[in-house]
């Protein structure tokens, strides 16, 4: 391996071309060396774009040759547990697009089979490493809010409004704006407040959309408004929508979090040049202060330039660094979206195993 990590990477997405290429293809510590697209046309084109020298329409050839250390699956959710399966049954450090999969079961075998070999691998909860949610969690874990009570997690898009296929929003191969958008959120809460305990939800289907291959698909939610419950007391109320229409913006993000001496708020919009801002309200003086540079943010800047996201991915290969958010993220993440997809399907709360 040397100083370099040889990468190989399944999909040709345009969120491969946002963030993994662009990324990786900048880094010294990477070497990008093979793609995988079902269209080879799309795949090469994509190939000459970063100057990657493999191409390939098969993952599972490209695997069996594996002329790379490590693999990036950035592929709709239902092949995600098939493609990394195969990749750690090679032997490889995975990055894995969220969701991990569609189901908890299938996302614990893949956190298990990864630990038992040894190797890296990392879930790309992007919002994870954001400068102001790294402050807001600095905060919470200060305890600036105090004892959480409670708070609004509310992400609205509009990219579901077309009557047109996506495999987002077909359940054979997707959890709906649930795993796409809800999944960021999930984790996001998680990672700040705990271990969920239970769950209620209400989901909806509003677009009726087209098949794919003639075929009418079987519609998954595109708007989902629930209750989350965590170990510590606290309650947060999730609303994710991908059909809302969006004033000045294609999407947008409001997170609230209040507690018994003070509270935080974040909003994000792509609208808004500063992107991610957070705002303070309690006991403790000197906000400017205590928010210093973080109040304005290009993300995919930060992503290029730091170690986080890909980055970190590479450089906990090379120097054993820890890296997180792990399969085990991913898999805590699924359990509350199995458990949401229960407590609809029932009608009624729903306990998550601890």
């Amino acid at each position: 391996m040397g100083d370099q990590v040889r990468v190989g990477i399944i999909g040709t997405s345009w969120w491969a071309d946002l963030m993994f290429l662009p990324i990786l293809s900048q880094y010294e510590r990477a070497d990008v060396v093979a793609i995988c697209g079902r269209n080879r046309e799309n795949a090469q084109e994509m190939a000459d774009k970063y100057g990657i020298p493999k191409v390939y329409t098969d993952y599972r050839q490209m695997i069996e040759e594996r002329p790379f250390d490590a693999i990036i699956v950035s592929t709709p959710d239902d092949t995600h547990y098939e493609m990394v399966m195969a990749a750690l049954d090679a032997g490889l450090h995975v990055l894995c697009e969220k969701p991990v999969a569609l189901n908890a079961e299938h996302a614990l075998e893949m956190y298990q089979k990864a630990e038992a070999a040894g190797i890296k691998h990392m879930v790309l909860y992007t919002w994870h490493w954001l400068p102001p949610v790294q402050r807001l969690k600095k905060l919470l874990d200060e305890g600036y809010i105090g004892k959480p009570y409670h708070g609004y997690f509310h992400w609205f898009a509009e990219y579901g409004r077309g009557g047109e296929y996506m495999w987002r929003f077909d359940a054979d191969r997707a959890n709906g704006i649930l795993g796409d958008l809800g999944s960021h959120l999930i984790h996001m809460s998680q990672w700040l407040l705990g271990d969920v305990t239970t769950v209620s939800v209400h989901t909806s289907c509003r677009v009726i959309r087209q098949g794919d291959n003639g075929k009418q698909p079987n519609p998954a939610n595109d708007v989902f408004l629930g209750i989350l419950e965590f170990a510590n007391g606290a309650q947060i109320q999730l609303q994710v929508s991908a059909v809302a229409h969006v004033i000045d913006s294609s999407m947008k993000l409001n997170a609230s979090l209040h507690g018994e001496i003070g509270a935080l708020e974040a909003a994000w919009s792509p609208a808004d040049p500063r992107d991610l801002v957070i705002h303070l309200r309690g006991i403790q003086e000197g906000a400017d202060e205590i928010l210093e540079d973080v109040t304005s943010l290009n993300a995919i800047e930060h992503f290029k330039s730091n170690s986080v996201g890909p980055r970190l991915f590479i450089d906990g290969i090379l120097d054993g660094k820890p890296i997180k958010p792990d399969l085990y993220d991913g898999y805590k993440v699924q359990q509350v979206i199995d458990a949401a997809l229960k407590s609809r399907d029932i009608g009624q709360r729903v306990a998550i195993p601890q």
